[in-house]
């Protein structure tokens, strides 16, 4: 039996647990402490943008792909974000070089 968007029930039932939803959650909670920690380096300094940058795509990756369930998700839903995230990427990029 078929569930909404072509789903059948042994694909439904693959989704996790609300433990392994915690464990990306931890990971988030890691990955922003790191982003904290690294604005206070002062030896990195001259790289602590692509530094933030690296990071905030990683944070990007997990909230889309497991808190909004991408990962399960049509793989098209998965283009248009990873589109809409190098648009702003490439926005950043040049908004950064046309300011120096």
């Amino acid at each position: 039996m078929a569930h909404g968007h072509g789903e059948t029930t042994a694909q439904h039932a693959a989704h996790p647990t609300p433990k392994f939803f915690w464990k990306v959650a931890l990971w988030l909670t890691v990955i922003t402490a790191l982003e904290v920690w690294a604005v206070y380096i002062d030896a990195i300094r001259g790289v602590l943008a692509p530094i933030l940058i690296i990071l905030s795509v990683l944070k990007f990756v997990l909230v889309v792909g497991y808190f909004m369930h991408l990962k399960w998700d049509a793989r098209a839903y998965t283009g248009f974000f990873t589109f809409g995230m190098l648009v702003a990427l490439i926005v950043y990029f040049f908004v950064i070089v046309m300011s120096n």
